[in-house]
């Protein structure tokens, strides 16, 4: 039940995201579909996946795109990026992996005269084939049915060649990772090479771009407070799953049109350390842990945030000050979406991890003084 609710939350959180106030746009709707052939190699990160990388993966990616000319000052700042949403269907070429079905929120960049595209997408995609410690025990890259996913794509990208027919050629990585959800969790990389067609709907009403004027932006420091809750489980298989929770509470300075910097501290109570204290205390007593130790960590970070109109991109590094248990690094890691629903109030749904480790993806709830 736990994943399935964790599930819900991501789509709510993504819609949300993804709105753009249509009701306010005030010029010409033009929409792009794109179709691509994809084909490439799972990429050996981690060596205990290696049984798993047996052939080359193909697949097929859908994308929807919703143009932008400039309605909003924040279109203009980022040379009229796209959003919309993407489908992927993805055949491992292993019996232990399967089949992958996706769905992305994503966001369009474009740079060189808009010939060349990064495009940065995030959702979920549902395993046909994961972990089972009877049916399927070689698959040690996904321990659940859901995922979390994230893909980047590197575009030479050309519309409207003839009659809003396009082309687009370039490669695509693609992360498939449950976030420490259930264990196993090793995920893949997928390396992928694309090619295809696309097509503007509305080419032929497509408005000029509106161009706003650069001025100086800056803000005071404000200062947040973000609860944030997720579900996850440690390395050791079997061992369950368990809520946590994040208290943080930082400072912010808005020090451009686009960019904020944040500094601040945290509490994180998280269940799994209990379990998994317990479990080294008796098996493992040799590693020095007794199973007194307090579970409970507190981190400072430092940290950036990339504002999209009400929707940011959040970037953070920590270090923990408390940490009686001793758990991967002392240092850590948070990246994910923020949304400001008014001035004071905003959502997020980050992921949390050690370097390359996750530890778990988190739904939080703001508020901003």
């Amino acid at each position: 039940m736990n994943k399935w609710i964790i599930v819900f939350l991501c789509l709510a959180f993504a819609k949300a995201s993804l709105a753009q106030e249509s009701e306010k746009i005030k010029l010409p709707v033009v929409r792009n579909f794109e179709a691509s052939y994809l084909y490439g190699t799972i990429l050996e990160h981690n060596p205990d996946i290696a049984h798993l990388i047996t052939d080359h993966p193909s697949g097929v990616m859908l994308r929807y795109n919703r143009k932008t000319y400039g309605e909003k000052e924040w279109e203009s700042r980022f040379n009229y990026p796209d959003w919309g949403i993407t489908a992927v269907y993805q055949d491992l070429k292993n019996l232990y992996l399967g089949e992958v079905y996706s769905a992305y929120g994503h966001y369009n960049f474009y740079f060189f005269n808009r010939n060349l595209e990064l495009s940065l997408g995030t959702g979920l995609a549902y395993i046909n084939r994961p972990f089972d410690p009877v049916t399927n025990a070689r698959n040690n890259a996904y321990g659940s049915r859901i995922t979390s996913s994230t893909y980047l794509l590197v575009d030479y990208k050309r519309e409207n060649i003839y009659r809003g027919i396009g082309f687009q050629a370039g490669f695509t990585i693609v992360h498939y990772s449950n976030a420490n959800v259930k264990a196993p969790n090793n995920s893949t990389n997928s390396w992928l090479f694309n090619v295809g067609l696309n097509y503007n709907l509305g080419y032929d009403k497509a408005p000029v771009y509106k161009k706003w004027e650069k001025t100086p932006y800056s803000e005071k420091i404000s200062f947040n407070a973000v609860a944030r809750i997720g579900v996850n489980e440690s390395d050791v298989r079997g061992s369950g799953q368990y809520p946590f929770y994040t208290f943080s509470f930082y400072a912010d300075k808005r020090i451009g049109f686009k960019s904020s910097l944040h500094a601040g501290t945290e509490v994180m109570i998280s269940e799994f350390l209990k379990e998994y204290r317990d479990y080294q205390a008796n098996s493992y007593p040799e590693n020095g842990i007794t199973g007194d130790e307090n579970f409970q960590r507190v981190g400072v970070f430092i940290g950036h945030e990339l504002h999209l109109g009400k929707t940011s991109v959040v970037t953070q590094f920590g270090y923990y000050v408390y940490r009686p248990i001793e758990f991967e690094t002392s240092n850590y890691n948070r990246i994910g979406l923020q949304r400001r629903f008014n001035e004071h109030v905003f959502a997020s749904l980050t992921l949390k991890s050690h370097g390359a480790a996750a530890e778990g993806v988190s739904l939080g709830i703001g508020y901003r003084l």
